[in-house]
């Protein structure tokens, strides 16, 4: 039974996220169903990370197995097709090992945030990004990541859906940069709990506005404990970009 390896890009405004659900549409599942149109085989396809409700992917990496072989190109041609007219599109796709998986093969996994920093509303970008209307110092910004970046215990930005088993995660790294109105912040590490990626740049955006600094953010962490303080970026400026394994 071939393995393939999938690299999927997506929109995930119209979606209740990554993971299949009873009650509303999700990316795997149109996957999923997409595959099954062209191969009337039964399958799951297992992602890298479950992005939530209205986060996007430029890179999410999954793999499915297969019955029956099939060039790579028919894979991606056919399944494009059969997604159409959903904003999901397979990049790529290879054949690889039995042993390679998805989720537990994965060595970091890279997120962008992307804010549009001015006082005009967003209109080819609604959705797509996190409007802030007042000015941001990304300096102050970029000082503050490193109350996050290394091991840390991320108990205190725990919420009630999360259900990782650990809250010691490392930060590999997390830059910042400015190009014009734009702002983009890049977090990378080898796995995160629940809204982690958000409330990281809404706590980050705390400090940009000067309301908080960068010893509150390490207060609230070696806190350890859940706290209401924590600021949670919107999920529209959120993207899965990029898998290393």
């Amino acid at each position: 039974m071939p393995r393939y390896k999938l690299i999927i890009e997506y929109d995930g405004t119209d979606f209740a996220g990554w993971q299949k659900q009873k009650t509303a549409p999700s990316i795997q599942e149109e996957i999923e169903k997409a595959i099954f149109k062209f191969t009337q085989e039964q399958v799951k396809v297992y992602g890298s990370g479950r992005t939530d409700a209205g986060v996007h992917a430029f890179g999410q990496v999954a793999h499915v197995d297969l019955i029956k072989s099939r060039p790579e190109n028919v894979i991606i041609n056919a399944t494009n097709y059969h997604l159409r007219p959903h904003r999901i599109a397979l990049l790529d796709c290879e054949e690889v090992e039995p042993e390679f998986h998805a989720r537990f093969s994965a060595k970091q996994r890279l997120y962008k945030y992307l804010i549009l920093n001015r006082a005009t509303p967003p209109t080819i970008e609604a959705y797509r990004v996190w409007h802030v209307k007042m000015p941001l110092d990304i300096d102050l910004m970029a000082q503050a990541t490193k109350a996050f970046e290394g091991l840390h215990d991320f108990t205190s930005l725990k919420t009630s859906q999360c259900q990782a088993k650990s809250y010691l995660k490392t930060i590999d790294y997390i830059k910042i940069s400015r190009d014009s109105e734009h702002i983009s912040v890049e977090i990378a590490a080898r796995s995160f709990v629940h809204n982690m990626v958000r409330n990281i740049v809404g706590m980050l955006s705390m400090v940009g506005h000067k309301k908080w600094t960068e010893q509150k953010i390490t207060s609230l962490l070696e806190a350890r404990a859940p706290t209401s303080q924590k600021v949670t970026a919107p999920a529209c400026g959120l993207y899965l970009e990029k898998i290393i394994f």
